[in-house]
């Protein structure tokens, strides 16, 4: 049953988001009571999505680094300058907006970009190994580049900032690392399956948690909020257009361009809008949440795009034997 169910929730990834948004903002502060839910309801996840990762995944990616500093690179520089120069260039009066567009670009790679690297044949070793290196790197990362990009513009409480970062997503995946290891990798077939459906169904919960508390900034639809949601949509695009032309420069194989192409442009939707419903004030999460709603949906396109360039290159492979 659980397995027929994670099929159905994947099927319906891209809708998951937007209708947990939807539901969190019509019902209004109904759900705010329940925030502090949201840091346990992450780490839940976050340790769901680790049993399927082993230390020799990291071993193995440290013996040849270049994708993944290529990954780091456009995670927490490239993007989260384009991100600030977009919010200097557009909303240079509101330190808010261009808070909410710097941590919706400077937070880790999302553990969902697993499931695309998966369906579309990538290399999900190097995905697993990026995910375990940015979780771990995260709580220095993410506070770091605010710091250094956002300065004093905007209250940061770091160490709280940290601490949030290492529970909900060092140490569940440290726990969930060791019990692969311990396990021999057993855990990961018996349990995935099982825990799966639950992470996504309480990825569902933390969204329209945190989609009840900005629920007074999204419920008036203005040009306001439509430009922004423009401007998130073509931040994740040049996500993609980077991470595509990185991939092409460097001349990888095609599995090691779909990593880079989900682990490069998608984020840790979730874990940001945490972040930001508890540290910022509300306006910062908007971009976040934004960001909620239309990952998923382009992630959904760009894999399109691959299975299209895929049956391209078997037919001229087809033609070219032929």
């Amino acid at each position: 049953m659980l397995l027929a169910v994670n099929r159905v929730l994947n099927r319906m990834m891209p809708l998951i988001t937007p209708l947990s948004v939807l539901t969190g903002v019509l019902c209004g502060s109904a759900l705010t009571p329940y925030t502090f839910l949201s840091p346990w309801l992450f780490a839940f996840m976050t340790f769901a999505g680790s049993i399927s990762l082993g230390f020799k995944d990291f071993v193995n990616v440290l013996k040849k680094p270049v994708p993944l500093f290529a990954c780091l690179f456009i995670l927490h520089l490239a993007m989260p300058l384009v991100a600030f120069g977009l919010g200097n260039v557009l909303y240079h009066s509101d330190e808010f907006t261009i808070t909410g567009l710097v941590l919706a670009a400077v937070i880790p790679t999302g553990i969902s970009s697993f499931i695309w690297v998966s369906i579309y044949k990538g290399n999900t070793a190097l995905t697993l190994s990026i995910i375990l290196i940015d979780t771990l790197l995260a709580p220095f990362i993410v506070p770091g580049v605010l710091s250094v990009l956002i300065g004093t513009s905007v209250e940061l409480d770091t160490w709280a900032m940290m601490s949030s970062l290492f529970w909900m997503i060092v140490v569940p995946s440290l726990l969930g690392m060791v019990l692969n290891e311990w396990s021999k990798g057993a855990v990961a077939p018996v349990w995935s399956p099982r825990l799966n459906p639950l992470s996504k169904l309480f990825m569902a919960a933390v969204i329209m948690i945190n989609g009840s508390v900005i629920s007074p900034y999204l419920a008036d639809i203005n040009l306001h909020l439509v430009g922004l949601a423009a401007v998130i949509v073509l931040m994740a695009s040049t996500g993609y257009c980077l991470c595509f032309l990185i991939a092409r420069l460097l001349r990888w194989n095609e599995a090691d361009e779909v990593a880079l192409l989900f682990n490069g442009a998608m984020r840790n939707i979730s874990a940001g809008a945490v972040l930001a419903v508890s540290y910022f004030p509300a306006p910062v999460a908007v971009p976040v949440v934004l960001g909620m709603v239309f990952q998923q949906l382009l992630a959904s396109l760009v894999g399109f795009l691959l299975g299209r360039r895929s049956k391209v290159n078997q037919a001229a492979d087809r033609t070219s034997a032929a």
